[in-house]
């Protein structure tokens, strides 16, 4: 009885398991090969340079040979007197983004679940899918273009104001344009999500709550938000946790000096710092600074949204 006790939990261990799986989907973990090499390669294998921050790294001496300084390149980047400006600009720009720029896509959703017009409906989705494809230069290139004294958008700002510099040109202006870019660009996009959750709503909800005698406003209430609120959820946790991940691309693309007030943020710091400064070491240790905060951010939005609407990520 024994023989077969230990024969039983031998055909059940996890390796017994994970090689009968590999047998019957032997092509799809071929497939995978190469997305986790990808990773292997150019994601985890790169992280073993995350020693540089504790280091005064030279490129000649080398990781191995740098000699080691701590948490020094931590404390002078808290101490520093740019610090509090990266961050408070970092955080206004990922909220504003959050408040004004997330919702979008869920209302261009609900908005095209409700056209019945096919025609119209396919003219709409063309007309917001596209800019999502523009690249982000030429994107930044027209927008510069329309604000300019010149512009579209200029010369009304001219008209009403005066001013005849761009309005990137002005501090205060910089993260309202940054957010509206934005949204013109991916709220369409985005919405995709939104709609693959709304086709998947049983439709005898709907018919059950107009039974009940729910019209458009009930069915939207009762039906509709209940229905995309796990994939909401979802993504208003992986968009928490990159709170201080404002990219840097589009940041140094938009800004100058004039706007550095308003404009510069952690990832364009370590860009000027890092790159364009060549210190890599005081720049490995604000972006782990950045990665750290992050990673609290995501675990506690997950935490918070498991004990509250039981919905998370794990």
């Amino acid at each position: 009885m024994k023989i077969k006790k230990n024969s039983n939990a031998s055909a059940n261990s996890f390796s017994a398991r994970l090689g009968r799986d590999i047998k019957r989907n032997k092509m799809l973990y071929i497939w995978a090969i190469p997305v986790v090499l990808y990773y292997f390669i150019f994601w985890y294998i790169p992280m073993t340079g995350v020693i540089m921050a504790f280091q005064d790294y030279s490129p000649t001496l080398g990781i191995m040979g740098s000699p080691w300084v701590g948490f020094k390149h931590f404390i002078n980047f808290f101490t520093n007197d740019y610090f509090w400006r990266l961050l408070r600009n970092t955080i206004k720009i990922s909220l504003s983004s959050l408040i004004f720029g997330f919702p979008m896509p869920l209302i261009i959703a609900l908005a095209l679940n409700e056209v019945r017009n096919k025609a119209f409906l396919r003219g709409v989705q063309t007309i917001t899918y596209m800019p999502h494809f523009i690249s982000l230069v030429v994107m930044v290139g027209l927008l510069k273009e329309f604000v300019a004294p010149t512009g579209i958008i200029g010369k009304i700002f001219v008209a009403l104001t005066g001013n005849e510099l761009s309005m990137l040109s002005y501090p205060k202006w910089f993260v309202p344009l940054y957010v509206a870019s934005n949204i013109w660009q991916g709220a369409g996009w985005d919405s995709i999500l939104y709609l693959a959750a709304l086709a998947g709503i049983d439709m005898e909800l709907y018919e059950a709550c107009k039974i009940d005698g729910g019209g458009r406003v009930r069915q939207l209430i009762s039906v509709t938000l209940p229905g995309i609120m796990p994939t909401f959820i979802t993504l208003l946790i992986l968009r928490l946790g990159g709170i201080l991940s404002v990219g840097s691309e589009k940041i140094i693309l938009m800004y100058s000096p004039m706007t550095y007030e308003t404009a510069d943020v952690i990832s364009s710091y370590i860009y000027r710092m890092g790159l364009q400064g060549m210190q890599w070491s005081p720049g490995a240790a604000i972006g782990i600074f950045n990665s750290v905060i992050n990673i609290v951010f995501l675990i506690a939005a997950n935490y918070i949204s498991r004990k509250t609407v039981e919905t998370s990520l794990w």
